[in-house]
């Protein structure tokens, strides 16, 4: 028999591993000599009432054999003639390699920008000289765009596949095993780089192949079959099917596909500012005191409502985080949001955004396919100008976003590259100031101190998710037109975070392998 059973622990003793055993055995209530092993499979906070608690939750094991978690695959070195081309090295991309290398076929991964490593110049330069290289930034690079963000790790896609396993294969490569069980896990952009290298070296060590500098710039196909594709506008490189994990940024290839007569549609995105508050704000409206227990973590928050037809929502908060240029290329302002695993910073920064719909884009109906990236684009494109040309932020003050007037001055910011004031109702169209300004009340009103003299927010937040879908079939996640061509990712549309981005890679590579299977 197995027994799921819930404990309630004070912080302080959260993790005090004798007195969770002793209070896990006190609720099973069962012979103790029946007790044959137990486990912990969720921990969460539980911060309604005024005193903060820790809820856990064990499997109790009686009278039969202790059966763990799934457990990492095994991989097998890649001796078949199979070669799968993959197009970036971000978590989709990554994942798609290693399961392949659960049958043995041969993955070779081309990758834009640079290793994990060598990738943080660049990622200096944008911060202290306001130099964006379109290869290498925030977005592309060994890892993706999680690398350098955040490294949050909860999704809703349990669903679309086993979450379990892709936090295995993170805890398998050096992540905090914590992760399995924490309710909404964390690694942190200062131990992602270790645990992404360790990835590459698995992937290196069973015969795979990963190129880094090498942009895709052309599709090599026979009619309606695709073949391999060019790298650096020379190389050519073949395969037996192509994934396509660029990320959400990589607006090149969209215009390849475009160019090609490939199809993809517009999809609907989110876009509005970073929000930044005090994070002594955050934990006071959230744990209930004005000094946080030392055995608490920096208090988050989730926050959405309707404005007039469409969500307005937090996203990707980061307590104890920073804010960060995101730019993908020069002439655009884009910012994100990072924590590392300590969330120590004293500021808390969130996306802060608004639903965008095809209505919003009529102007750009020229552009078809591409109509709401070429919105996304004119956002980007006010915000950088209003920051004067450079990768400083427009920002004011949210009190006076609310009363329509340029802050005198702003308070003090995570965000590096620096501020200025300026009238965001002027860099934000109409339709996405208008229902930011609506929601800040609600907003304050599920959390207190929301609105304040020392909260203030930065534009422009505009990559929450891709303006464009490449379709694929439901069944055998291949595009509809190109016969082994298989979007996946955040880039094609169908993922929003590194675990749902892993799974979708894993899914991908998984209908490659049962096509293999079936011939």
């Amino acid at each position: 028999m197995v027994k799921e059973i819930e404990i309630v622990v004070k912080p302080e003793d959260s993790r005090n591993n004798e007195k969770i055993k002793a209070l896990i055995l006190k609720e099973v209530r069962e012979d103790r000599t029946k007790i044959t092993g137990y486990y912990i499979s969720k921990r969460s906070i539980d911060a309604r009432s005024k005193f903060p608690i820790y809820r856990f939750k064990a499997l109790v094991f009686i009278d039969e054999d202790v059966v763990t978690p799934v457990s990492p695959p095994e991989y097998k070195e890649a001796l078949q003639k199979k070669r799968v081309i993959i197009i970036g090295a971000g978590p989709a991309g990554i994942f798609a390699a290693l399961r392949l290398l659960e049958s043995g076929i041969k993955p070779i991964i081309f990758e834009r920008g640079k290793d994990v490593r060598t990738r943080r110049r660049d990622l200096r330069a944008i911060m202290q000289f306001h130099q964006v290289n379109p290869d290498s930034n925030y977005c592309f690079g060994e890892g993706g765009a999680g690398t350098y963000s955040d490294g949050k790790l909860y999704t809703r896609s349990d669903k679309r596949g086993n979450v379990l396993k892709i936090l295995n294969i993170l805890v398998m490569h050096g992540a905090d095993p914590d992760i399995i069980v924490d309710a909404h896990p964390h690694i942190g952009s200062n131990k992602l780089p270790g645990i992404v290298t360790a990835m590459r070296e698995t992937i290196l060590k069973y015969g795979g192949e990963i190129h880094f500098d090498s942009r895709v710039t052309g599709i090599i196909r026979d009619g309606d079959i695709i073949k391999g594709v060019k790298v650096n506008g020379v190389e050519e490189h073949f395969g037996d099917a192509v994934i396509l994990a660029t990320g959400h940024s990589a607006r090149d290839i969209y215009y390849l596909l475009h160019d090609e007569n490939i199809l993809i549609e517009a999809k609907p995105f989110a876009l509005g500012v970073r929000i930044e508050h005090p994070q002594s704000l955050i934990d006071e409206s959230r744990y209930h005191s004005k000094i946080r227990s030392e055995f608490l973590p920096a208090a988050s928050y989730s926050l959405t409502c309707q404005v007039a037809g469409r969500g307005v929502y937090s996203f990707c908060m980061c307590p104890g985080g920073i804010i960060v240029p995101a730019s993908s290329a020069p002439g655009e302002l884009v910012l994100n949001g990072m924590s590392v695993s300590r969330r120590d910073s004293p500021f808390a920064n969130s996306g802060f955004v608004v639903e965008v719909t095809p209505q919003d884009w009529n102007q750009f109906t020229k552009s078809g396919a591409l109509a709401a990236l070429e919105y996304q684009k004119m956002v980007e494109l006010s915000a950088w100008e209003a920051g004067g040309k450079t990768q400083t932020a427009p920002a004011q003050r949210v009190n006076d976003f609310l009363k329509g007037k340029i802050s005198s001055s702003l308070p003090k910011s995570s965000y590096i590259p620096g501020t200025v004031s300026t009238d965001l109702h002027e860099v934000l169209p109409v339709e996405i100031s208008r229902r930011l300004k609506e929601s800040l009340k609600v907003f304050d009103s599920k959390l207190k101190g929301y609105i304040s003299a020392d909260a203030q927010m930065l534009a422009v937040e505009s990559r929450t998710s891709s303006p464009v879908r490449i379709p694929r079939d439901r069944t055998t996640l291949m595009h509809p037109q190109i016969k082994g061509l298989y979007p996946c990712g955040e880039g094609a549309g169908y993922a929003g975070g590194i675990v749902s981005a892993a799974i979708d890679g894993e899914n991908v590579a998984s209908a490659i392998l049962n096509v293999s299977s079936n011939r």
